[in-house]
Order: structure tokens, then C-alpha cells, then sequence
């Protein structure tokens, strides 16, 4: 950071997780961040996932204090946010239930019924996506089903983000790559799909505006600040995205590069100029935050799970041990990549000789492999049509591969972990680039916050700032002996 950075203008970038809030307040002109803050949220266990949306609020407030006197100066503000959860308000915007999380598997069978009423083609060519638990739609459907009351008391239906976002701005808006992942707002046409929202009755009076690229959600109000909101008056509110389109921007992603991430949920996406439409349901087709489009698979089973099995063993997560003859696919909480929402976890191939050590591994790669499985799949979007290489990933049963020279780009909590990223290259057999740059989520809204300012495309405006500069990883042979043991072993899992 040189002398001055921090003295020109400032913007703060914000990521609403599954598990807290993240803030960053970022320097326009040389992308330095200059302060931050973070807080927890509280999330339910059990059957479903729900959070209180005020505790997102609240967290919000926590957060942005803790950045001083730069969230008084910042000129621009943007929310990326976990996507699909449900959000449901009264009149006075207030939440009449606390928020069903995308993680909330609750709402598979609305989800089956849905696709089985129209078929897996109808729904990708139409929304981009075949639904699963996770998306929206099915979370409505489950609504009125099992809590008619809570439904019929709504008057606004949101996002995560988008409730943030209204509460900072004091417009119903959304963007398009959140509302992508919703199952209602159809991608062909980039509209709302009514037809649909009458069949699971939803008003689509409920609904935010979607707004595109580069406009306005509007400004922090005077209410809002004297009710304790540390940002002044008249800061410019950013239509924020979803999270992954925001870590996309936050890398200023091109065509053809691929995105490993490994959070809470595992995603691989890559950003295309092609609308995706995968009848497999494997890649979601959202749209990206800068008019592109976003294919993305997804997994529920990521670091917690890894972390859970370490747990369980009374290892430290970085305790793993090579060989071995164990198969461990760890859907702990069910999956949706491959799509088994009532899967559990699945060990296989233990013996006296296999140590706690060997069995973590294990988890490990069962993690990243359902990812990988999916990366052909992801990166043919700009190609050739799925088939070949990229029919054979483990969501098939077959074996993971990828044509791509390019480095992966390894992103997310897990990215910073040597069992992480050595597992991600012993399967891949890919080179693999850690940015530098942490908190991705954060920095991309931020790059969309700046760019309202600025008039540049907030992908530029990455690029300037360096947010993927990091080391190269040189690729390790493929672990093919370990690919065939989980290739085998998914149909034990539901998964043939």
C-alpha cells in the first residue's frame, strides 16, 4: 500500500455467508483494502437450515463499525450474498419466519414434483437450471405446503441479499445473477416467469425489481443512519449480487478460466457468453453480474464435512496420511452434486492397516471429487456440447478429466489449506493458482460498488486491482487407483 492509498475515494464490499458476515472497505484507486470486519451468524440444525434475517442486519452493523471511520467515508456500497434462501416479510418488512438457507434439503420433494410436472429439459431450456432442494421455488413450494399461514402473511419475498439491500437502499430490488438461481425468473426471457408462479402460487407482486448491470439500487437514507447504519447519508447502494457471480467479478473471471471454491458448499463455475442449459441438472445455468452467464455445479459437502470427519477422528484437519484402500464419499448432509438429497455418508474399503489419518484423506477426496466431476460439464458450456469427456464425470459414475491447460483457480476458506489444494491436484491432475487476495466475495461487491463511481466494468476494475494475482501450483500425476475406488463406490451411494 503506498503513502496515499486510502486517500481518494472508498467503497465497501460486503459477503453475507451461511455463517457470518464479512466486510471490506477498499480504496477505488488502488484496490488496497484499508480496514475490515467480520461477525457470526446463528444457523439451525437439525433437519432444516434457518437463520433469522435480522441476524444478518445485525451482523451488517457489527461488521461495518468495526471498519471506523472508513464506512463514514465510503461512497459506495454492494451485498454479495448466499444464494436461494427464502425470505419472506410482512408489511412493514419485517420477517414474518425466519429464512429458509439454500442448504435446507426440507424442500426435495417440492423440488422432485416440480421437475417430474414439466421434465428435467423443460426447466433447463426455460430457467437456465433443473431445480433441486436448493433452489427457491421449491422452498415456496414447501412453504405453503407445511406453513400456508407464513405464506399467506407475506408481502415481499427476497433473497438474502436482496433484504439487505433493501434495508440499505430502501428499494425491493434484486440483480440478475441471484434471481437466476430462484427457479422462477426465466433466463430465455430475463423476466419472471408468471405462468410458474401461478402453478406454486407466489405473486409475483412479491417479487423485486431485477435490476441489470450497473444500475443503482439507490442511496442510504437519513432513517437508516440515525437507526445506527454507520454509513452516511446519500452513499450510493450497489444492486449487490449473489455470491459466487460476486466472487466472479471479484476475480474479474474470463471465458475458458475455471473456479474452484471451497467454502461451506463446494462450487466449480467459470463465466461464458453461452446461456446454459443443462437437462442433467448437474450445471446450474445463472446468470453472471455482468450480463454473462455463470455455469456452475454445486456441493453441499465441503470444508464442514471435511472438518466434521477430523472431528469425529480427534485429528487436526491438516492430519492426513497417504494410501490406503478406503473410498469415502462424506454427504453428510445429503447432495446435490451429484443430486442424492437423501444420501449419507459412505465409507468404504476399511481395514486393520488403514489409519485415522488415511481415512481424513479419504474425506478429502470424496469432497473434491464430486466437484471435479462436474468441471467438463462447466467448461463446455463455451464449446462443444456436453458429451465425451464431459459426460464421464462422477455424477455419471465415470472418471474425472478436464482437457484445460490453465490453472485452477482455487478460492474459499479451503484454498488456504495444504490438504486441500495437494487433494485438488492429485485428482485433477491440473495446476492450481491460489489469488492472493482474500475474501473474494467481498472485493468483487466492492469492484461493483466501485464501478458506479467509476463507469468502469467492475471485471476492469479486478483486473487493475490484481485480485487473482498468486502462486502457481505445478500439476501432480492423477490419482487415478483413488478416482476408480469412488467411481465404484457412488452407486453404493445412489448415485448410478
Amino acid at each position: 500500500m503506498g503513502a496515499d492509498a486510502g486517500a481518494g475515494p472508498v467503497v465497501i464490499g460486503v459477503d453475507s455467508s451461511t455463517q457470518s458476515t464479512k466486510v471490506l472497505a477498499v480504496d477505488v484507486d488502488s484496490g488496497a483494502v484499508l480496514a475490515s470486519g467480520q461477525a457470526p451468524h446463528t444457523v439451525s440444525s437439525g433437519g432444516g437450515r434457518e437463520t433469522d434475517p435480522e441476524v444478518w442486519w445485525e451482523a451488517l452493523l457489527d461488521a461495518l463499525k468495526q471498519t471506523g471511520e472508513y464506512a463514514a467515508r465510503a461512497e459506495a456500497i454492494s451485498v454479495g450474498g448466499q444464494q436461494h434462501g427464502l425470505v419472506v416479510l410482512d408489511a412493514a418488512g419485517r420477517p414474518v419466519r425466519p429464512a429458509l438457507l439454500w442448504n435446507d434439503i426440507r424442500s426435495a420433494p417440492q423440488a422432485a414434483a416440480l421437475v417430474e410436472r414439466h421434465g428435467a429439459g423443460w426447466w433447463a431450456e426455460r430457467f437456465g437450471s433443473v431445480p433441486s432442494a436448493s433452489f427457491t421455488a421449491a422452498k415456496w413450494a414447501w412453504l405453503t405446503e407445511h406453513e400456508p399461514e407464513a405464506a399467506a402473511a407475506a408481502r415481499a419475498v427476497r433473497l438474502p441479499h436482496d433484504f439487505l439491500t433493501e434495508r440499505l437502499g430502501g428499494a425491493g430490488v434484486t440483480d440478475r445473477g441471484d434471481v437466476s438461481g430462484t427457479g422462477w425468473w426465466a433466463s430465455g426471457s430475463e423476466t419472471y416467469d408468471e405462468a410458474l408462479l401461478g402453478e406454486i402460487g407466489l405473486d409475483p407482486a412479491l417479487l423485486p425489481a431485477v435490476l441489470g448491470p450497473g444500475e443503482r439500487a439507490g442511496t442510504v437514507g437519513e432513517a437508516a443512519v440515525r437507526g445506527g447504519l454507520p454509513l452516511r447519508a446519500g452513499a450510493v447502494v450497489a444492486s449487490g449480487t449473489g455470491d459466487n457471480a460476486a466472487a466472479a467479478l471479484g476475480l474479474g473471471l474470463e471465458p475458458g478460466r475455471a473456479v474452484l471454491s471451497l467454502g461451506t458448499s463446494g462450487t466449480v463455475y467459470a463465466v461464458s457468453r453461452r446461456r446454459p442449459t443443462d437437462p442433467s441438472g448437474t450445471v446450474a445455468g445463472f446468470a453472471a453480474a455482468d450480463g454473462g452467464w455463470l455455469p456452475l455445479a454445486c456441493t453441499l459437502n465441503c470444508t464442514l464435512a471435511v472438518d466434521k470427519v477430523a472431528a469425529l477422528l480427534s485429528l487436526d484437519r491438516e492430519a492426513v496420511a497417504p494410501g490406503g484402500s478406503v473410498a469415502f464419499l462424506p454427504f453428510l448432509d445429503g447432495e446435490r452434486t451429484p443430486n442424492l438429497p437423501y444420501a449419507s455418508g459412505l465409507l468404504t474399503g476399511l481395514r486393520h492397516d488403514t489409519s485415522a489419518g488415511q481415512v481424513l484423506q479419504g474425506a478429502y477426496d470424496g469432497a473434491v471429487y464430486a466437484l471435479l466431476a462436474a468441471l467438463d460439464q462447466v467448461l463446455a458450456v463455451d464449446g462443444a456440447p456436453s458429451g465425451g469427456a464431459a459426460s464421464g464425470g462422477a455424477a455419471s459414475g465415470g472418471a474425472v478429466s478436464s482437457s484445460s491447460d490453465e490453472p485452477l483457480l482455487l478460492i474459499g476458506g479451503g484454498a488456504r489449506g495444504t490438504a486441500w489444494r495437494e487433494t485438488v491436484r492429485r485428482l485433477s491432475g491440473r495446476a492450481v493458482q491460489v489469488p492472493r487476495a482474500a475474501e473474494l466475495v467481498a472485493l468483487g461487491a466492492a469492484a461493483q460498488a466501485a464501478a458506479l463511481l467509476t463507469g468502469e466494468a467492475a471485471s476492469s476494475i479486478a483486473h487493475r486491482w490484481g485480485t487473482a494475482a498468486g502462486p502457481v501450483h505445478d500439476p501432480l500425476p492423477r490419482d487415478e487407483e483413488t478416482l476408480a475406488r469412488l467411481a465404484a463406490a457412488l452407486p453404493l451411494a445412489g448415485g448410478s
